[in-house]
Order: C-alpha cells, then sequence, then structure tokens
C-alpha cells in the first residue's frame, strides 16, 4: 500500500476512534491544549487558553466531534466553585474596608463595556448573540459565555438555539485575543503617560498586601530607654511593628517572647520580618548584633510542620492560645509560594505551612496538634466540597422574575459562585471546613477550566471554519474598542480620580490569568494578585449579568 494512502488510513482511524470515544477526545484536546500553551512568544504564553483554540481545530475536522454537555457543566461549576471558596475571606474583607466605592466602580467599569458593545452592534449590524459573545471574548470571560449558552438552551428550540449558540461562540473566538492584548496594551502604555513607580507602590503597600519580599531575621539588643520595662502589648500598639518575635535572652535564661513580656536592658531578642521592617524596628529597640541566640536549640527548637488539622483550620492564631498551652510561638506562614508575618488575627487555612519555636519536649504534642501530614492536606473533603457545591448548583437553578416575559436564573456558573464565596468566607460551619488546601484548590480550578474549554471548543469547531468571513474581521476590530476602552477607563479613572494604587488596578483589569501573570512581571510583585482577587468574584457575576440583559434587550 502506498504510503499516501497508508496515511489516510491512519487519519480515518483516529477520526473514528475520537468520534467513537468521547472521553478520548476530551483528553486529546486537554493534553495539546496544555502543551500549546506553555509555548512564549516574546514571553508571554496563552496557558489554559490554549485548551479553547485546540478544541476548535480539532473540532473542525469532523463534524461528528463531540464533548457531553455535562463535561462542560461540571467543568464550569467545578471552576467558578473552587474561584469563591478562595477568594471569599478576600472579597467580603475588601468590601467591608473599603465600602460601596469600589462596587460602583467595578460595575461602572463593566457596565461602560456593555453600553460600548450594544453601540457596536448598532454600527457593525452584529445579531444580538455575536455581540454577546464579543463582550464576553473581550473580557476573557467563559462564565458569562457559559451562561448564555445555557439561557439559549432553556429559552429556545434545539434547533433555533444551536443557530444562536454557534452566533455567541463565533464572537467569543474572534474576540478573545484581543480581550488579552487589549488589556497588555493599555498596562504598556498607562503606566508609561501616568509616570507609574512600581518600587515606590511596592513600599507603601506592603503592610497591607504581603509581597514576594523575602522574611530574614536578625539579634537586637535593648537599649532604646523608651521600650525598657514597658509590656510588649503595649510596645506593639505604639510603634505598630509589622514583624513577629521570637527567643529572647533575659538575666541569663532563654525563653519565648509574649504579650506580658517587659523588656530590660542588655536583653537580646529574635526578630523575623522583611529587611526594611526588621530596620526600622531595630531603630526602636536598640541595635543589631551578632549573636549565637538563633543557634541555642539547648531547650528551644523550630520547626516547619503542614496545617492538616482540621480542628485548627479557620481559627485565628491568638484564639489558639499556644504561648500558653505549650509555650510556643508561630513566627512566620508559607502559603503557597507567599511567606508571611505570622500575627494573631491571622486565620489558618489546610496546606499551610507554618515555622515555630516551641520547648524541644512539646514538638511532638504540636505536631499532633497541627496535624502535619502532607498526604492529608493533598486529600479533599468530598463531603463539605460535595455539600457545598451542590447547594450552589440548586442556588443556579433558581429563577428570579425580571419581568412578566423574562426570567433571570444564575446557573451553572453564578450558582456555585455565590455559594462558594459565602462559604469561603465563613470558612467552618461546627465541625464541616468548607475551604480546601492551597494545591487542591489549584488543581480544581485547573481542572474545571480545562474541562470548560475544551467542551467549548470542540463543539464549536466546525462552526468556527465555516464562519471565516468578513463578519469575523469586523468582530475582532469591535473587540479592540471594548477591551482597550474598558482597561483604560479602570486603569485612568482609578488611578487618577479614585487614587487607587496602579499595581492593584492591573489586578482589576486582568481578566484573564495570562494578563494577571504579565501584570505581576512588569510590576516584579504580587500585589495585582491582590486585587484581581478583589475584582474576579463580583466581576463575574455582573458580566454573566450584562452579558444576559445585552443578550435579552438587542434580541
Amino acid at each position: 500500500m502506498p504510503t499516501f494512502e497508508k496515511t489516510i488510513v491512519v487519519i480515518d482511524f483516529l477520526k473514528n476512534t475520537l468520534a467513537e470515544y468521547p472521553l478520548v477526545l476530551l483528553f486529546v484536546v486537554a493534553s495539546l491544549g496544555y502543551l500549546f500553551g506553555t509555548f512564549k512568544i516574546k514571553g508571554n504564553a496563552l496557558g489554559l487558553a490554549a485548551v479553547l483554540f485546540t478544541g476548535l481545530a480539532i473540532g473542525a475536522m469532523d463534524e461528528r466531534f463531540a464533548i457531553p454537555d455535562i463535561i462542560l457543566n461540571m467543568g464550569l461549576a467545578l471552576f467558578v466553585y473552587s474561584i469563591g471558596l478562595s477568594s471569599g475571606p478576600a472579597f467580603f474583607k475588601s468590601y467591608k474596608e473599603n465600602g460601596i466605592k469600589d462596587f460602583i466602580f467595578i460595575i461602572s467599569m463593566l457596565g461602560v463595556a456593555g453600553l460600548v458593545a450594544a453601540a457596536l452592534s448598532f454600527i457593525f449590524d452584529f445579531s444580538a448573540a455575536v455581540i454577546t459573545g464579543a463582550y464576553a471574548g473581550s473580557s476573557t470571560n467563559t462564565p458569562a459565555l457559559a451562561g448564555i449558552i445555557d439561557y439559549i438552551k432553556v429559552a429556545y428550540s434545539e434547533q433555533e438555539g444551536a443557530s444562536l449558540i454557534e452566533d455567541s461562540v463565533i464572537g467569543y473566538t474572534f474576540s478573545y485575543p484581543m480581550g488579552v492584548l487589549g488589556a497588555m496594551i493599555a498596562i504598556i502604555i498607562c503606566e508609561r503617560f501616568l509616570k507609574i513607580d512600581y518600587e515606590k507602590e511596592k513600599k507603601e503597600l506592603r503592610r497591607r498586601f504581603p509581597s514576594n519580599e523575602k522574611l530574614s531575621s536578625a539579634t537586637v539588643k535593648v537599649s532604646n530607654p523608651e521600650v525598657i520595662g514597658v509590656q510588649l502589648r503595649d510596645l506593639w500598639a505604639k510603634y505598630d511593628w509589622n514583624i513577629s518575635m521570637g527567643r529572647i535572652y533575659s538575666n541569663g535564661k532563654v525563653n519565648l517572647v509574649n504579650w506580658s513580656t517587659s523588656f530590660e536592658e542588655g536583653d537580646t531578642v529574635m526578630i523575623v520580618g522583611a529587611l526594611e521592617d526588621i530596620k526600622s524596628t531595630i531603630k526602636d529597640i536598640g541595635e543589631k548584633i551578632k549573636s549565637p541566640l538563633s543557634y541555642d536549640r539547648t531547650e528551644f527548637d523550630t520547626r516547619r510542620i503542614f496545617v492538616s488539622n482540621p480542628k485548627v483550620t479557620g481559627q485565628t492564631l491568638a484564639s489558639l492560645n499556644l504561648d500558653q498551652k505549650y509555650n510556643a510561638v508561630i513566627t512566620r506562614i508559607r502559603r503557597g509560594d507567599v511567606d508571611m508575618i505570622a500575627k494573631g488575627d491571622t486565620v489558618l487555612e489546610l496546606g499551610d505551612r507554618i515555622r515555630f519555636i516551641a520547648r524541644r519536649k512539646d514538638l511532638r504534642k504540636l505536631s499532633q496538634f497541627f496535624g502535619d501530614s502532607y498526604q492529608a492536606v493533598a486529600k479533599i473533603n468530598i463531603f463539605s466540597f460535595g455539600l457545598g457545591i451542590g447547594l450552589g448548583l440548586i442556588l443556579g437553578s433558581l429563577e428570579f422574575p425580571i419581568s412578566d416575559t423574562y426570567t433571570f436564573k444564575l446557573g451553572y456558573a453564578g450558582g456555585p459562585l455565590i455559594m462558594g464565596l459565602i462559604l469561603g468566607a465563613m470558612r467552618r460551619t461546627a465541625g464541616i471546613v468548607w475551604t480546601l488546601p492551597y494545591g487542591a484548590t489549584i488543581t480544581l480550578q485547573q481542572l474545571g477550566l480545562t474541562l470548560l474549554l475544551a467542551a467549548i471548543g470542540v463543539s464549536s469547531g466546525s462552526a468556527f471554519i465555516s464562519s471565516l468571513s468578513m463578519q469575523s474581521f469586523w468582530i475582532f476590530i469591535a473587540s479592540i474598542f471594548i477591551s482597550l476602552f474598558t482597561a483604560f477607563f479602570g486603569l485612568v479613572i482609578g488611578y487618577k480620580i479614585l487614587k487607587k494604587p496602579f499595581s492593584i488596578l492591573m489586578g482589576m483589569v486582568s481578566n484573564q490569568p495570562a494578563i494577571l501573570d504579565f501584570a505581576m512581571n512588569r510590576s516584579n510583585n504580587r500585589i495585582p494578585l491582590y486585587g484581581f482577587t478583589m475584582i474576579f468574584p463580583i466581576a463575574l457575576i455582573i458580566k454573566i449579568l450584562i452579558a444576559q440583559i445585552l443578550f435579552l434587550v438587542l434580541q
């Protein structure tokens, strides 16, 4: 058999296999998409977004290729629920501190994008489905697209709905690239025009938002008369130090500091913190010295252990009373890739790795108290996770009337997200721990988004190829206006009028992980991540709402 004919036979065999076995198709798309997403062009990569484009390419090869809808729905629910759980505490804390101002700013920014999209629909004569998909793509918001698809499936017949879904996915697909690039271009232009100093912002914000500064330690000799004879709780109220303290050498004995500790002249104390905070604290206390105090482990020793005991997660360090139970002090906490100073109001989470100082005889008891099991933190509590996501799906199925004609429901995107935010902020209810270990959360987010993008891409591949026309070009042009206008509005108005730090604003306009990664590279710190966390949950809900309103009004 000639080589050409053999190739045709192999291709036909592969096509038939992928058409017959949807799970094989799913994992082929996911694996190839992930691989392509790692390729960098001028330092930037598509990441998981490449799974969508890989699905489109493979789906266009054969109209028989299909991934069941349940995969799409499951992926969407997993992704948004895990996002809600991890973002809940920061979300409610942010809006509690900043009030209604942040909320109005976010609604205004996204509302302007919706108005621009509506105007462009008349200028370019786009259908409601196309411009709604373009809006979702320009904001790189897959759940908004999924929410529209979910609504169309319920509100229209199968034949009419299929056509509308194809149009919305086409609008999304051709606008998505500019949704990513537009925010990056706006960041580069604004940082030059506004003359942003990232180092200055990092110094001003490091107390509120721990960045990627490395923690260090130093031994300080007490010599300042103003701190001698004063209890540590009073000194902390006066100086507001951003450090933690461990061992203290006083009157020939080594002990651990606590809130009742009073300094005497000549005492030496170990402090932990960022270099700048250490320097500031040394000036308040006395002078830095070289001392073997950190190496003295005759009575006290240090350990790093994992927090895997559900009974201590969701509780503040102060509520554990470690200094009374074990004469121990936690000096720092590593969560993910970030080292944090341990403070009394710090809330422990599953998977945290804490570093503490304690008596050698208490080390084993403390390990048992916190759990210290890597295997345990790698597992998911299926009961609490299943119950939470189930409640979210029930919430998403409830219909809320908008008018006599239309009803609105949160769907697979909004319901689990809102439930995740609420349960994530609560952290625990009685004996049920809602939050997940950090590693498990990241894995679920990645898995959910991969399933979602693969299913959407494959199902719309053939429609994508057939739609390559002048309309697709105009969709791309429209996406330039939507993405750039939205990003410029958020960055300029937020910085010049609302006086928000530019590093935070970069995170707030980062609709997609690739943009967030780009923003952190530009600022050379993790501060944009906090802006992303602040806006993502509420923005996700608002975009879903705006997309559905846009579709209903224009349709």
